[in-house]
Parts: structure tokens; sequence; C-alpha cells
């Protein structure tokens, strides 16, 4: 299943009557009983709490099935010792749906040192522990001990990161398709509201889970190869030479008269816009490394629909680090929804197929998920336990999704897409009047307006043919693009027209500000910094050198220079004293020792001192991550002598690179002092303000730095805040944590 001229089937389109909306989707037999019900027809399984928030994803698929006519109920944080948790509200009639939460189960649990965290946000009473590692695939096996004839739908954040074969950090390895490790039939990845509904409707109406292959956004395991569908086989390397232009590295044909790098010549190929299924299919999984293709993205209009894409086999990308960048690559080339081939990776004698990514949700489909009747509150059976990522997120509206940004340790496009996807302006000012008049505690301010950026409501490409064709991993890196519509007034009109409503006092922005985007709105960061900071602002620059940048794919410095200028000119015309809270990350690839210092020196010159920071962390999927584990940089063509990318790998030097960060905590400074003899720079070292760190040593100071503890925050992987730093403070306001926002 692959066209770009495939129309989604719309979101709302119940099948049954519709039912009363249910207080609380129910989490026993018991609320069963009281609703009148003898069965499930689908069972929600989740890491998380049930909050019936529309922050929480249970709680949006829980109300959107509900809002279809199904009977819902939710297992939430279930005992995994055994099967009998999972019996709790006995067997539904279609399906179980399975997910870890709204953060990856290993991000949520451990630290970027690997470290176990001692709480967890999305608990009651912030409990540790209560959910396993990858507990995707530990709660779907339980399931199928529990009901082993039962349809297992997969899906949220850890389901989308590792839908194909992924570098896991906590284990140093490659892991294989999560689908098939958790013994799933399907896979949803994205937020993947238009995935469920088709999939409950048509096991409904009678079809098997073995016939669902031809949704977007989902994945399935294809034991023998489509012989209907066009091969065109990516798994080798790129050649250096003259390439026929336009070049683009996923189908493959050997080069007239080219010599394989044994000096044998390559074995010809017939074309990829061929109508017979390609050869390739019969090729073992293992293909000799030497052979040496060219690489030509096309078929005939005709044939994109039956053309799919072969990615390096599990076992190969296992096995060598540069195929797996270059097999990340090609998954992140066919990210757009409207250009996006249909991609195959083998693993072992089967296929792991993913259908290209699901068209984005219209306004009217986000007004109605965020419009479904929730109760805004945690479930009953928690009683008073405080739960924090609830606590946090209250009072919080999500006015879109997606992210045009790309930066490369991000998540949040490989879940949500780089297409925005707006609710209407009616819609998040009828939530704002909700969480006014029905949510307990509430005083009068709104703590967000966002979602994973601040200011991206409503801006997209200005031509729909354009944005159906590119194939960009960013709209705003290395400049903003020309066909870019940067209009940022329907923000600025919602802006005014939420902090007029009656009752509201304050509607603070929390969400981070793509500030290389904001300063082509002068209005709009008027706007802003005169009504809607309260007193800080986080702003991501990651870094301020090159190196770094390039690989995160983020702005130089004058985009921060030329908003700060903004930021304190507006600011004093307001008469407000106001702060810009930067966040920096240590240790992403393409950081050196030097660039770190360079950092830490531009830190201190500018008055900024750490909170807390944390080193970066390799998602499981995200660019990045490939550079990490491959040394190579997966955004030019990968091959064995292309750009390598140097990678902070060790626990001393990323301790070294947080070190920097904290250069004015003294139990860095042994460290600090060591590194600049190292480097050459004993010139910051000395007890003058133009030094970086003194030469003395208070007492009690710098010998427990190799176990020292500190407090990280938590990162989620597609979180409406990923920048995975935490606030600074200028040394002349007193220290002032911001809360991160979950999702």
């Amino acid at each position: 299943m692959n066209s770009a001229e495939t129309l989604p089937q719309p979101i709302v389109k119940p099948a049954r009557p519709p039912r009363p909306a249910a207080p609380f989707l129910p989490m026993s037999k018991q609320e069963m009983q009281a609703l009148g019900w003898d069965q499930c027809d689908i069972i929600l399984v989740t890491g998380d709490a049930y909050v019936d928030l529309p922050s929480f994803g249970m709680a949006i698929i829980g109300r959107l099935l509900e809002s279809q006519g199904y009977r819902v109920g939710i297992i939430s944080q279930p005992d995994w010792h055994s099967a009998e948790p999972f019996r709790a509200l006995g067997r539904p009639r279609l399906f179980f749906g399975v997910t870890a939460g709204n953060m990856d189960s290993m991000v949520n649990r451990y630290t970027s040192d690997r470290r176990i965290r001692s709480d967890d946000a999305y608990t009651p009473g912030a409990a540790g522990g209560q959910r396993p590692d990858r507990a995707l695939i530990v709660y779907a096996q339980r399931v199928r001990e529990a009901y082993r004839d039962v349809p297992i739908v997969v899906g949220g954040i850890e389901a989308s990161l590792r839908r194909i074969a992924h570098f896991d950090y906590w284990s140093g390895k490659v892991r294989r398709s999560v689908l098939l490790d958790a013994k799933a039939d399907l896979l949803v990845y994205g937020n993947a509201e238009r995935q469920i509904v088709e999939i409950a409707h048509r096991l409904d109406a009678g079809e098997s889970i073995e016939n669902l292959r031809d949704l977007r956004g989902t994945a399935f395991v294809r034991g023998a190869h489509a012989r209907d569908f066009i091969e065109i086989d990516s798994r080798h390397l790129d050649a250096p030479g003259p390439l026929n232009p336009p070049v683009d590295p996923y189908a493959m044909e050997p080069a007239a008269g080219q010599m394989a790098v044994g000096g044998r010549p390559a074995t010809p190929a017939p074309a990829a816009a061929s109508s017979a299924p390609s050869p390739a299919a019969a090729m073992p999984a293992t293909a000799p490394q030497e052979t040496v293709v060219r690489f030509m993205r096309r078929v005939k209009s005709a044939d994109r629909s039956r053309s799919v894409i072969r990615m390096p086999d599990y076992e190969q990308v296992a096995a060598d680090p540069v195929l797996y960048a270059h097999a990340s690559r090609i998954l992140h080339r066919e990210a757009n929804p409207h250009n996006a081939q249909a991609l195959v990776q083998r693993h072992g004698t089967v296929d792991v197929w993913l259908n290209p990514p699901p068209i984005p949700l219209s306004t009217e489909e986000m007004d109605l998920i965020y419009e479904l009747p929730y109760q805004r509150q945690p479930h009953p059976a928690y009683g008073n336990a405080e739960i924090p990522a609830y606590k946090m997120i209250r009072f919080s509206i999500s006015i879109q999704r997606g992210c045009f940004g790309g930066c490369t340790f991000c998540s949040i496009t490989e879940h949500e897409g780089r297409i925005i996807q707006n609710r209407s302006e009616g819609s998040v000012l009828r939530e704002i009047e909700q969480i006014r008049d029905n949510v307990p505690g509430f005083t009068g301010v709104i703590s967000d307006l966002g979602g994973p950026t601040a200011n991206m409501y409503r801006i997209a490409c200005k031509s729909r043919e354009i944005e159906s064709k590119c194939r960009l991993p960013s709209c705003v890196y290395p400049q903003v693009c020309e066909n870019l519509n940067t209009d940022h007034t329907p923000l600025i009109e919602l802006y005014r027209k939420a902090r007029a409503l009656p009752g509201i006092k304050k509607v603070l922005i929390s969400s981070g500000v793509r500030y290389d985007l904001a300063v082509e709105s002068p209005e709009y960061v008027k706007e802003l910094v005169q009504h809607h900071v309260g007193g800080y602002l986080k702003i991501a620059p990651e870094h301020m050198r090159e190196g770094p940048l390039s690989k995160m794919m983020k702005p130089g410095m004058g985009s921060y220079y030329r908003f700060k200028e903004l930021f304190d000119r507006f600011s004093k015309e307001a008469g407000k004293e106001q702060y810009l809270i930067p966040y920096f990350i240590a240790a992403h690839p393409g950081t050196t020792d030097e660039d770190m210092l360079e950092l830490a020196v531009w830190l201190k010159q500018n008055g900024f001192r750490a909170d807390q920071v944390q080193a970066y962390l390799p998602s499981p999927m995200s660019t990045a991550t490939a550079m990490y584990h491959s040394g190579k940089n997966p955004l030019r063509r990968v091959t064995r002598n292309s750009e390598e990318v140097v990678v902070p790998k060790g626990d001393r030097q990323r301790r070294l690179h947080k070190a920097f960060l904290r250069y004015h905590d003294p139990n860095n400074w042994p460290m600090l002092r060591e590194a600049l003899r190292r480097m050459g720079r004993t010139n910051l070292i000395g007890n003058g303000p133009q030094h970086l760190v003194p030469k003395f040593q208070p007492l009690g100071t710098g010998q427990q730095h190799e176990g020292r503890r500190m407090a990280e925050p938590k990162v989620a992987c597609g979180s409406k805040s990923t920048a995975p730093t935490r606030p600074f403070r200028t040394q002349h306001v007193r220290d002032r944590r911001q809360a991160r926002k979950p999702r």
C-alpha cells in the first residue's frame, strides 16, 4: 500500500450506534457491570496511570473508540510478573491495544548515564519501578499468554521508535523490530487515531487481523515476498564516482560497465521501473557486501502504488554500523506521507513491512479528538495520590501536532511527522473554558498553549504541490525555506482571544519557542514577550559551535542574538524584567572537547550558570543515534568513505562534557583543570574573572565527582518538550527551576 493519491478514510464514521459516554473508561469488572457491560470490545493496556485527559495517549484512543460505538476498557500499569492481571477485564471481543505509555519505558526509567531513576512522573505518588523495562514487549507477551487467540495491536512512542531494526543505547546493540519481540499481530506508529479506528471497524466487520495489510501508518510481518510489488533493493552502499543526475540513494541499478570492489563486473539488474517483480526478492538475506551498485529512486508513476524499498536486512545493520547509517537515511527520507514509499526489512526468514506514514489529520478531525468527553482528571481508583505528570499539564492545551524543525536528536518527527496538524481557534477557546469551569484547583492561569513547539501553529508550505514532492528533513535548516509561510498572525489572534476570555488571568507559553522562526515575525515576538512570559522564557540553542550544530540541524547563534535583541527590547518597552533560559546539550555527536570548552567560556562570559544538565541520550531510530552508533553522517549520502562524525562515547568524556556546562561547580574543577592542561589551555585556570576555573579547591569538594548522583530530567521521546537539558539561570537572578511538561 503506497500511493500519494490514496485518500484517507475519515476518522468520524461510527459503524454502530453511539453509546453514552462512560464517566471513566472502566478499569475493573465492577465498573463494567455498573455500565451494564458483559464484555469489552477493546481493551487498552498502558504503562501509565489512567488520566482522562487528551495529553495522555490511552485517554485519546479510548475516548475516540468509544465515540465510534465501542465498549473500551483500560488495564493500567498491570503487575507484569504473571498473566493474571491481564485477565482483569476478561476477553475483549475485537482486540487488545498495548502501549508502554507516553514515554519509551527505557527513557522513562534510566538517565543518559544509564542510572536508574528513583521516580516516575506518570505513576501515582511518582513511585518508580511500576512498569518493566521494554514494557511494550513484556505487556504484549503477557497478553498473548492470557488470551492466545485474541489479536494484539501495539502502538505508542515505544512502538513508533522501534518499528524497524534500531540501535538500543541501553544494551549497546542493534535490536530487531519490536513487532517481532512483542509477537504482536500489527504495529501502529504515530499518534495512530486514523489507523486504530479503521482497525476496529474492519475487525468488527469480520475481517481477519492477518488481512489488514493496506493501512498507512502500520507495520506487519510477512513471511514471503509480495510478488505483486516492484522491489527497489537498497541493501548496499553507494560507491564514489560520477553519477547520473538527479540521484537519490534508494532505488538500485548497477552502472554500465561498473566494476565491483573485488574487480569483478557488477551483475546487471533490470530497471526499477520494470513491471515484473524485482529479482532482488530471490537474493540471500546477507548479500555480498562487496557488490557495488548505483541507486536511482525511480519507478513509473503508474507503478508507484506497488513499489517498495528493501532496506538493509536486520542481520546486515546489526553487523555493519555503516549500513545501519545508510538504513537510517532511507527511513528518514521516506517520511513525507505524500511521496513516501513503503519499506521492507528482512529479519531472518521473515519481512517486517512498513506502510507509508498516515495522512495528517484535518483541523476538523483534530477538533473532534480534543473535544471528546474527557473528565480531565485521574481515574478515581487512585484516590488522592498525586500524579506529577498530570499536575504539570492539567492546565495546558495542545493546539498543534508535528514539527518541521528536523532536529536530529529529537523523536517528534519520527512519531508525529513534519506536517503541522492544527486545531481550530474555536476548539482551543472551548477547551480553555472547559478547564476554567471544570478542573479542580484552576486559579485563572493557563500554563501553556503549545505543542512540540510553541510557534508552528498554522505554519505550512506555501504550495501544496511543492510540499507533496519535498523530501528535505527540515523546513528551517540551514535557513528558513523560502517556500515556508512564516505568518504568525493566526497564533497572535489566538493568544489575544484566549487571554480575553472571562476568568482567565494569564496565558503562559511553556512550550519551546523556535526562535529562528519567531524572528521572521517581530510582531509575534512582541506579543509573546509582553503578554505570555512569566519572567523566564525557554529556548534551545543547544550549542554555539558549527560542528555540533550542523549535526543537530540547529541554527547558528546569529538567530539567537537577533531573538535576544527583540526579547530585551520588547521586555523593556513593557517595563518588565524578564530573562531568556537557554538549553544546551552535552556530548552530542559532532561535539569535540574544544567545542564544549568554547561553550563553557561563552556561558561564563554571558553570566549563565547551569542548574542541571544532561548529556545526549541516543533515543531509538533518531538520526543522531545513527551518528552515535556508526560514526557516519546520514544527513548526506552514506558510503564507506563518506563524512566521519566525532562521537563522545566513553563515560569519562561524557562526564567531562557535562562538567564544562557546570564549570562553576567545585566538584567538577579537578576534571576541568586536568582537561585544560591536556588541551593546552592553562590560561583559563586562575582566580580572576577571566578564568574558567580557579586554582584552589574548596575542602570537601572534588573527591566525590566520579560517584556523584545528579538529579536529571526525564526526556520523553516525542514529547512536547524534547530539548534534553535543564534551564539555566543568570548569576544575578535567584535559582528557579522550570518544570518540564510531559505529554
